[in-house]
């Protein structure tokens, strides 16, 4: 079985950009390929205020590191282009996972354009370990079969058309929103509409760093304790009945260790 990461041909005489999913930011939370493609790559670029130290240290001695944060997209694309012409290698460091927000769609854009060779390694998300960090599963049988992954759009990109906060809560499903925490004063209330006031709401920042920071509440108490908090932090906020784990009311068993299920289409043996 292949273990070679997807992305587009590699070019002889050129350096490859490995875009990285680095995780939510614990550097034990990176998947071993990703470590693998760090300590191999001669060349970082990295976000310094999403992608901690510990997370560099698997870089090799020597690396050239370049710290995207005060870059602009064509210098960023000029430090990719100019290594993978040099030859080098380069591990291209988005916090979380490549998959949600990590702007990598114009990034290989332009490395098509320049001939230039890349491949995706998938990272943990940070919604995955603010779950962990509340112990909580987010689908729980009965209560919430599906995850609507949103954000905040006030200082960033526009939503598209269908996409507004208001229709995607009224689903009633487990919500989470990112880029939203210093506006949950006006979009608690906007979700209480649809999810009740004493739907169950949690604000995780910074999820595994070693200041990680949890709050939870309801929809009704929520922004005051972010508020006193003074979060300002990178957070995500989960939202919906499935936090309440066991206790939420209609929780049910799973289907998949129930008696009654047939496992002989799973390839076990069949009952004596």
């Amino acid at each position: 079985m292949s273990t070679e990461p997807l992305g587009v041909p590699l070019a002889e005489g050129r350096g490859t950009i490995h875009f990285i999913g680095a995780g939510p930011g614990a550097a034990d939370l990176l998947t071993l390929r990703a470590a693998t493609m760090i300590a191999a790559s001669p060349v970082c670029v990295y976000a310094g205020a999403l992608v901690p130290p510990a997370v560099l240290a698997h870089c090799p001695d020597g690396v050239r590191l370049v710290d995207t944060q005060h870059l602009t997209l064509d210098e960023i694309t000029a430090e990719l282009v100019g290594a993978s012409q040099r030859g080098d290698d380069v591990a291209r460091l988005h916090s979380g996972d490549l998959s949600l927000y990590s702007a990598v769609t114009e990034q290989v854009r332009r490395l098509d354009q320049a001939g230039v060779p890349w491949t995706m390694t998938p990272g943990v998300p940070a919604y995955a370990a603010a779950a962990a960090a509340l112990g909580r599963e987010l689908t729980v049988p009965g209560v919430a079969q599906s995850i609507i992954l949103t954000r905040h759009s006030r200082q960033a990109t526009a939503m598209p058309p269908g996409e507004e906060l208001a229709a995607l809560a009224a689903h009633g499903t487990t919500l989470v929103l990112h880029l939203a925490t210093q506006a949950i004063g006006e979009l608690a209330p906007q979700l209480a509409r649809h999810y009740g006031e004493h739907c169950p709401v949690a604000v995780v920042a910074r999820a595994s760093w070693p200041d990680e920071l949890v709050l939870r509440g309801t929809l009704a108490t929520i922004a005051p304790l972010v508020e006193d908090a003074e979060l300002k932090r990178t957070a995500t906020i989960l939202v919906g009945p499935a936090l309440a784990g066991t206790d939420a009311d209609g929780a049910c068993l799973s289907h998949l260790y129930s008696p009654q299920r047939d496992r002989r289409a799973l390839g076990g043996p069949a009952p004596s």
